[in-house]
């Protein structure tokens, strides 16, 4: 019981200090710079009914949400995604007429998945939504603002992965797959399980063709060259076909957007969210083992809710572009200046008067009381950039 008084359960950890600080001066630079989009900020609550997040609505498995009752024995659940919740607000209080809306937020999720070893469990998320416009221009501007928040955090090397949902379900609709098929092939083919691919394609009766292109999921990455040699594989496929010009006419908008360069795409690259109906994203980089940011298009998820409108987003992990930061050897933003004002019996008055001064300056002061006179930096703990200002019988002494 005293370990529990003092440590964390697994999954969760503090914050504090310079470390905090950074963190806070992130978010806010990253914030800034969506709101210059147009992104109005909304806040959802930390935990939803439960109904919001279930597996009917394509959104995870009910083993990996935290859940609990209220007293009428509702099951709640504290969100593992704030894409459902966003939504479902959405459509509550914003679309009382037919103009796109564009929606940013920042908070923690919740994920209670088995597979998290060593990972958190609770995160810290800043994501954007834009409703109501299904053009390959929304798809095009989250792309970019994913290239810019990115650029604006510090990293110089990093690449967004580019895929189409609807690729892959065109090739499964195609070879007339059934619901448990799909997702077992899906599942390999995420985890790039090569063997796993042919097996769970070795019983299928479908035509070769879709079962060979199935199979070369994995050639399908590269640059913008690879999309012709994709389209080519599922010729007379429509909905397959249709997401390869998608992903062009994408191409196209991120090159007026000038951030080309940063794209590589994947047609294996599918998602374990049901929710997604077309384009989807991920940004990779060094120092990490897993996406910065997940995004793509949900233009069936509104309609859960009550209201069949287009929508696209995606999510920035903040504790891990932060890590990731730290890998890098990034320096993040430095917080302001800092002082620590110690004083004596005698000196509350003048160091009173001076902590004032500092503060009108936009100095973060602290005043601490000295019992006994002496050399007060011995107190300090601060990381050298603090200034000390030390009163002895109302004579100031700098450190």
């Amino acid at each position: 019981m005293k370990n529990r008084l003092l440590h964390t359960p697994e999954g969760v950890r503090d914050i504090y200090g310079r470390e905090l600080e950074r963190k806070e001066l992130l978010e806010n630079k990253l914030k800034s710079l969506i709101k210059s989009y147009g992104y109005k900020e909304i806040e959802t609550p930390t935990f939803e009914y439960f109904d919001i997040f279930s597996k009917d609505t394509g959104i995870t498995s009910s083993r990996e949400v935290f859940k609990f009752f209220d007293r009428e024995n509702n099951t709640l659940a504290l969100r593992p995604d704030f894409t459902p919740g966003v939504a479902r607000a959405a459509v509550k209080y914003f679309f009382e007429d037919d103009a796109p809306k564009r929606l940013c937020y920042l908070g923690k999720t919740f994920s209670n998945h088995s597979g998290l070893q060593g990972k958190l469990k609770e995160v810290t998320e800043l994501g954007l939504e834009y409703l109501g416009e299904p053009s390959a221009d929304a798809d095009a501007e989250m792309i970019n603002i994913a290239v810019e928040l990115l650029k604006k955090a510090g990293l110089t090397d990093f690449q967004i992965c580019v895929g189409n949902a609807e690729y892959f379900k065109g090739l499964c609709e195609g070879a007339g797959l059934d619901a448990d098929t799909v997702a077992g092939l899906s599942e390999n083919i995420r985890n790039k399980n090569y063997f796993g691919t042919l097996d769970a394609l070795n019983d299928v009766d479908a035509p070769d063709s879709i079962k060979n292109t199935l199979r070369s999921f994995p050639d399908f990455f590269g640059n913008i060259d690879i999309l012709d040699e994709a389209q080519k594989k599922v010729k007379g496929i429509k909905k397959s076909e249709e997401a390869v010009k998608r992903l062009k006419e994408l191409y196209e908008r991120l090159k007026a957007y000038g951030v080309q360069d940063y794209i590589t795409f994947d047609l294996g690259m599918l998602s374990k969210h049901d929710y997604y109906t077309g384009v989807i994203f991920r940004a990779y980089t060094f120092g990490t083992g897993d996406a910065i940011i997940r995004g793509g298009r949900y233009d069936k998820l509104l309609s859960n809710f009550g209201r069949d409108r287009a929508a696209v987003g995606f999510t920035l992990i903040i504790d891990q572009l932060l890590s990731t930061l730290k890998r890098q050897n990034i320096e993040g933003e430095a917080g302001k200046e800092e002082a620590c004002i110690y004083y004596d019996s005698v000196s509350f008055g003048s160091a009173l008067k001076k902590a004032r001064e500092l503060r009108e300056k936009g100095i973060l002061t602290a005043m601490t009381r000295l019992e006994k006179e002496g050399d007060p930096s011995g107190f300090h703990k601060g990381d050298g950039k603090s200034l000390i200002v030390y009163y002895s019988e109302g004579k100031e002494i700098k450190y």
